[in-house]
């Protein structure tokens, strides 16, 4: 008799761990505000910005996955992803922000710490807490030699030599510094305020030039007037 012979089933990488997006509404808020506006800065360069995401980093095995806060990669393809497969897309992450709380920093600080460096290879890794209850509640290591060493704040600010910015604090809350235009990156609400604003001036500009053009049209007709008032009778 001859048998069926059948393939072997493909396997599943999970693109939910079953955990919370985040820790609270604070949490929550300020990751999607930080992913849109890397998303943003980096739209039209070959960085891959993403946050929230599985990252498999062991083909085979689907216990071994990490889903950091925000992490970039340099050089992999801008598209949606479910998951990421590191032996897939042939590179792992280059930065990565975890947004730590009371019930995530011993993790954050430990197993994700030693998991960031010593097999994934990440070359910055920043720790924030956006409540401040930790210690230290904002911190950052770069990767040299396979080991990570704290960074040293300048202007307040932790710089990225991967991302070519600056993280630090504004009015209280964590946001990104770009130092050659010495501005900061602005998080998508403030961005339309500041589209809404324009749009506005630009309408006030507009209704202003319309105005100073149906007075200097007016006003010429009354010269003209005036001046066919002054020439002398035909006879």
């Amino acid at each position: 008799m001859q048998r069926n012979i059948q393939s072997a089933p493909t396997l599943v990488y999970p693109d939910s761990d079953g955990k919370p997006m985040a820790e609270t509404d604070i949490h929550r808020d300020l990751m999607m505000d930080i992913l849109w506006s890397l998303q943003y800065h980096f739209m039209d360069k070959p960085v891959y910005v993403s946050g929230n995401l599985l990252i498999y980093y062991e083909e085979g095995d689907v216990t071994k996955s990490v889903a950091p806060d925000i992490f970039i990669v340099h050089g992999v393809e801008k598209k949606q992803r479910r998951t990421y497969l590191t032996w897939e897309e042939g590179k792992t992450p280059d930065f990565v922000l975890e947004l730590s709380s009371r019930g995530t920093y011993r993790n954050d600080f430990e197993w994700k710490k030693t998991l960031y460096a010593s097999t994934l290879g990440v070359k910055e890794y920043y720790i924030y807490d956006p409540e401040g209850i930790i210690h230290p509640y904002f911190v950052g290591f770069q990767l040299i030699n396979g080991v990570y060493h704290e960074m040293d704040f300048v202007d307040s600010r932790l710089p990225s030599t991967v991302l070519g910015l600056e993280l630090g604090e504004r009015d209280g809350v964590l946001q990104f510094y770009d130092p050659k235009k010495m501005l900061w990156l602005q998080p998508p609400h403030e961005r339309i305020e500041t589209v809404e604003t324009h749009v506005e001036q630009e309408k006030n500009a507009r209704i202003a030039a319309e105005t100073r053009a149906e007075i200097a049209e007016a006003e010429v007709n009354r010269l003209l007037a005036e001046l066919e008032r002054l020439q002398p009778e035909k006879k």
